[in-house]
């Protein structure tokens, strides 16, 4: 399968011009079909979008979608986004790990101070509000070069050309990873992992109950997680064990290769989620 790029970084930081220049050189100068999808696949205006929370979530998830249709043999996929959650990041590396194609993440540097410029100097419904844009800059998950997936990492600074060679090899003369789990295990191994799967999540799930006991505030330390999970308010045990299946659910489509990771993701997809 053709490769997915991701492009990621805070608001007007410049990445539609970094995808721009990437889809013309990868189809007029290496002669490769590229789609690219941005926001405007689902988003009715940026700051009603991203001032609502379920606005936000829907828009993610057409997004994905978009990104499983199209990544085929015939074509690139470049999404233009801010994709800056971390579990966001990990859902499309595994979208590209499942059709065993290469992938690649492109971060648009700039401080907050540059974008907040950048912002005002736009035309008025091209620009983001002021608390819209403070809360992205403040929620802003910024990619970690040893996560695997937000590898590899390609920075491009806000006066640098964009890195066209290095996008162009790390897609076309890297390896993809390896294929998941579920295609490549024995029944035995399946079953330990699910196993796994089952018991840490369970354990997780106790672990947050017994904070919400002990009226535990803010943070609360969750073993085996390097994430903490955010204490915002009281969550019932019904959307606990709700959002447990759905995870599982999702990590059974889409195996770890780390079972040590479980517990960290686990804690990121309830924390983006609750």
């Amino acid at each position: 399968a053709m490769p997915l790029v991701v492009v990621c970084g805070l608001p007007c930081s410049g990445k539609s011009r970094r995808a721009g220049d990437l889809a013309h050189h990868l189809a007029d100068e290496c002669g490769k079909e590229v789609k690219v999808f941005g926001d405007d696949i689902g988003m009715t205006e940026r700051n009603q979008t991203y001032g609502c929370s379920h606005q936000e979530k829907t828009l993610r998830a057409g997004l994905k979608s978009a990104v499983e249709r199209h990544l085929t043999r015939e074509r690139v996929v470049i999404l233009d986004s801010l994709n800056y959650i971390k579990g966001f990041r990990y859902e499309l590396y595994c979208v590209s790990k499942h059709a065993n194609t290469t992938h690649c993440l492109v971060l648009c540097e700039a401080s907050p101070e540059q974008v907040r410029e950048w912002n005002s100097s736009r035309q008025r419904g091209a620009r983001y509000d002021q608390d819209v844009l403070e809360a992205l800059v403040r929620r802003f998950e910024a990619p970690d070069p040893q996560s695997r997936w937000d590898q590899p990492l390609i920075r491009a600074q806000p006066d640098d050309p964009t890195p066209l060679d290095d996008v162009f090899a790390a897609l076309f003369s890297a390896r993809p990873p390896p294929p998941n789990l579920s295609t490549q295990s024995q029944p035995l191994s399946e079953s330990g992992f699910l196993h796994d799967l089952d018991r840490q999540t369970q354990a997780i799930v106790r672990c947050i109950a017994e904070g919400q006991r002990q009226r535990v505030a803010d943070q609360l330390v969750v073993p085996g997680s390097t994430e903490r999970f955010q204490m915002k308010r009281t969550f019932s045990a019904v959307e606990l064990r709700a959002l447990r299946r759905q995870f599982i659910s999702y990590t059974k489509m889409h195996p770890v290769d780390d079972l040590e990771s479980i517990p960290t993701l686990f804690v990121q997809y309830l924390n983006h989620s609750l």
